[in-house]
């Protein structure tokens, strides 16, 4: 009789499970789709006016996208926190909300893509990356579960456009240890954490 009950037991947290699974998969897809349109949306130029409560993508919403940081870079809420995350996730809260600025002022600018992934993407096939973690020799997969978690709220707000832009309008920027020759070219706007960020003379993305 006990074993009876036990295998009982398993087969209901297995059927819970999976309910909890499917239902985190369909909520994760229709915040995929809500981040879609926001991106469009931005990339468009339609940022003067704010989205709408319903289209706001919400926190539990976003963590419910990749929610193990191992999923492949195919929606806007995940290559921009995996992006995030990469890039400074060791520089706080304002260098995290830095390179996510630096990624929504070059989508739809002239000049570079209109997506967030493909914004993030641009020279990987060529092997000359704009986001160096791209083309790293390393696993692209988020280790840092709370670091993680960080870069997806901070992607949220970036695409829900509640994210003030701590770089100036930058569409540039480089770790300050180095200095490449493009630098010389660009205004420097600012420094925050271990980079410093640039935007064009006169508007035009090179």
């Amino acid at each position: 009789m006990c074993q009876i009950w036990i295998t009982i037991c398993f087969a209901i947290i297995l059927v819970l499970s999976q309910a909890n699974a499917a239902d985190q998969a369909s909520k994760a897809e229709a915040t995929q789709s809500k981040a879609t349109v926001l991106e469009q949306k931005a990339a468009n130029g339609s940022s003067t006016t704010l989205p709408s409560s319903s289209e706001i993508i919400t926190k539990p919403e976003a963590q419910a996208v990749d929610p193990v940081g191992a999923g492949p870079l195919d929606d806007a809420i995940t290559c921009l926190s995996r992006s995030i995350y990469w890039e400074a996730r060791g520089d706080g809260a304002a260098g995290m909300e830095a390179v996510a600025n630096v990624i929504m002022n070059r989508l739809g600018f002239e000049g570079f893509p209109n997506t967030i992934c493909e914004v993030v993407a641009e020279g990987r096939e060529q092997g000359a990356c704009q986001f160096s973690w791209l083309c790293d020799d390393r696993s692209i997969d988020a280790k840092d579960d709370e670091s993680y978690a960080i870069a997806k709220e901070i992607a949220r707000k970036a695409i829900n456009r509640q994210l003030t832009d701590r770089t100036g309008g930058a569409l540039y920027f480089h770790q300050r240890k180095v200095t490449p020759s493009w630098s010389a070219e660009f205004i420097k706007t600012v420094e925050i954490g271990e980079h410093v960020f640039y935007k064009p003379p006169g508007g035009e993305a090179k």
